[in-house]
């Protein structure tokens, strides 16, 4: 674990979790099939770095629009029902927990949480069924699609603490993408750049911490001691 400051971590009033790449061990698999599908579909050499990159952490509207600045041409018609077609049995095969999640949830009961996502309420669902943890998050399951904006926006953070009532500033958001750490920022809550799972890169770090992440965990067992920091 590191920390951009000497302070102690924070007590959150709220958890919220990023989902993919933070619950969902999926960026790794997503990207992967993304970035075939534009180089075999759109012609565009694409690399899984590239993937993660330029499309990570951003709701399917937003990544749409990131893949025609990335071509530099109009998807064609078909091509994201050709993607979803090809990937999304796939992913809901292949997706598994980011390593540690259950142990960490587990031990932290005390502390109220959420999920705040850019994916869809279907995805959501079938991966904390999957997963066998549904008990620790019920029906707390935000997704951006409910919203106007998408992450980097704050929209989804905001509407998942006005949901469950809870201040922002007593919320401690888990963020592995850049615009998910800028949302966050956005929306006044405390930033954990989370670098726990399969995806992440040498840079990613850097990346989080200049997106503005408050402080870095490379694992769920460096989340829980810098939460509890702030017991003693």
């Amino acid at each position: 674990m590191a920390s951009k400051s000497s302070t102690s971590g924070p007590m959150p009033g709220l958890l919220v979790f990023d989902f993919d790449g933070v619950v969902a061990d999926s960026e790794t698999l997503a990207n992967t099939l993304l970035a075939d599908s534009i180089t075999t579909g759109l012609g565009k050499p694409t690399s899984l770095d590239d993937s993660i990159r330029l499309f990570m952490g951003k709701r399917w509207e937003d990544c749409r629009k990131a893949i025609v600045e990335w071509v530099g041409a109009p998807l064609p018609e078909g091509f994201e029902d050709t993607h979803r077609a090809r990937s999304k049995a796939v992913m809901r095969r292949d997706v598994g927990p980011v390593a540690g999640l259950e142990a960490f949830l587990e031990a932290h009961l005390h502390v109220p949480r959420c999920v705040a996502s850019s994916s869809s309420h279907e995805w959501l669902n079938h991966c904390v069924d999957k997963f066998g943890v549904r008990h620790h998050f019920g029906r707390s399951l935000f997704s951006a699609t409910d919203v106007p904006n998408g992450k980097p926006a704050p929209d989804i953070f905001l509407h998942a603490a006005r949901s469950l009532g809870v201040a922002p500033q007593a919320c401690v958001v888990l963020e592995d993408s850049p615009a998910g750490v800028t949302g966050a920022r956005a929306a006044g809550m405390t930033v954990i750049g989370f670098l726990g799972a399969s995806h992440i890169r040498d840079g990613h770090a850097e990346r989080l911490s200049a997106a503005g992440a408050h402080h870095l965990a490379t694992d769920y067992d460096a989340v829980a001691r810098l939460l509890a920091t702030t017991s003693r």
